[in-house]
């Protein structure tokens, strides 16, 4: 899906919204930047109307399609918040399916998020997409709020309700036992941390623009694990050349594909960030690399 109407939006505002988006600068020093852009034909309300995600566009499986089925699932995270509670997508029909744990980004379970889950689901995959919002009510309805809440929370119990997650659906009586991770943003971190602290439980992770686990944890990391990166994604790819060195210390096993011209969250068809070709061909790669290593 494209966003036929985007005005031709300068680099520096998609720079700002990144830095706006991960917590650098508040929301009106955002608004006070994109009115130094409202020139030459573009008003703010065209910028932000580019740049914050619709997500009537995210929808390209629909919940009631006949070969999905969706519903919630709890579980249990004694290390985490207790509690918690993830939108479960599967095949239609019997039997046992390969697993995926989709990450969403730094603001809660979104409607894209819920949308790429019922995609791995038509692909023949056991699908559970967590919220970490959950025992704040979850998702509240738009990003800003989501955002807000998210980072409320302690990083640590966030972690360790993904890492619940993650075990909840490798043992689910529809999966077949092997397990793959799928993130963005957020949630690539967290695809790199779970590839480095379940190195012996998840069977292959890819994370999209994520910046990897801290500290020894990289080392850990055995892989399988296909990275995605947005070369103008300068923030996240500044992390990138160590996190290398350590794969290839580790002599994990990895690949990583560098998109050009593209932006941080070009995958997310909600937005101006993104870019068809590349997420396309990015979730193609996705869809092959688990094909390989979940059958």
């Amino acid at each position: 899906m494209k966003h036929a109407t985007t005005p031709d939006i300068p680099q520096q505002a998609f720079d700002w919204y990144d830095e706006y988006a991960h917590g650098g600068i508040d929301r009106r020093t955002f608004m006070a930047r994109l009115g130094r852009l409202a020139v030459a034909g573009l008003t703010i309300g065209m910028i932000t109307d580019a740049l914050l995600p619709d997500y009537a566009l995210a929808e390209q499986v629909s919940f009631n399609d006949p070969d999905i089925r969706a519903t919630y699932l709890a579980f249990d995270s004694p290390q985490g918040y207790g509690e918690g509670r993830g939108y479960l997508v599967q095949p239609a029909g019997e039997g046992r399916f390969p697993a995926v744990l989709v990450v969403h980004e730094n603001r809660g379970l979104n409607p894209y998020i819920m949308d790429v889950a019922r995609r791995l689901a038509k692909q023949g995959y056991l699908a559970l997409a967590p919220d970490a919002l959950y025992t704040l009510g979850g998702y509240p309805g738009n990003d800003d709020d989501g955002r807000a809440l998210q980072q409320s929370l302690e990083r640590p119990k966030i972690e360790q309700d993904f890492i619940a997650a993650a075990r909840t659906l490798k043992a689910h009586e529809r999966s077949s036992g092997k397990l793959g991770v799928v993130g963005f943003c957020f949630g690539g971190y967290i695809s790199n941390l779970l590839a480095a602290v379940m190195a012996d439980t998840v069977d292959a992770a890819v994370p999209f623009y994520g910046t990897p686990a801290s500290g020894e944890l990289v080392r850990q990391v055995r892989g399988p694990l296909l990275l995605q990166f947005a070369a103008l994604d300068e923030r996240v790819n500044a992390t990138w050349p160590d996190y290398e060195a350590a794969l290839k210390a580790s002599q994990a096993d990895y690949q990583a594909f560098t998109y050009p011209d593209v932006h941080h969250g070009f995958h997310n068809d909600s937005t101006a960030r993104y870019n068809e070709a590349a997420a396309e061909l990015a979730w193609t790669r996705t869809l092959d690399f688990f094909a390989k290593h979940l059958a």
